[in-house]
């Protein structure tokens, strides 16, 4: 495993990758985070485990701002191995 930072809202490079976390709330108005992930040319999205993740409309655009960067970041990374 790879040791990681959380920054709300925030990308964060980690030996192998990059991450980027998005605050959400669950179903019940908990805080939570999703995480998203760009590796070996892959972007992964982690939600809150077994959970339902609702987005403000500013979360949705932070959301779609780590996907268009992992994206990217993946598919330069991927090239480049």
């Amino acid at each position: 495993m790879h040791s990681t930072l959380q920054m709300h809202g925030r990308m964060v490079a980690v030996s192998s990758h990059r991450e980027w976390w998005v605050t959400c709330r669950d179903i019940a108005g908990r805080r939570r985070d999703l995480q998203v992930i760009a590796r070996q040319g892959q972007v992964v999205l982690v939600a809150p485990p077994g959970e339902t993740a609702i987005l403000t409309p500013l979360d949705v655009g932070r959301l779609r701002a780590a996907l268009r960067d992992a994206v990217v970041d993946a598919s330069i990374n991927h090239h480049s191995d």
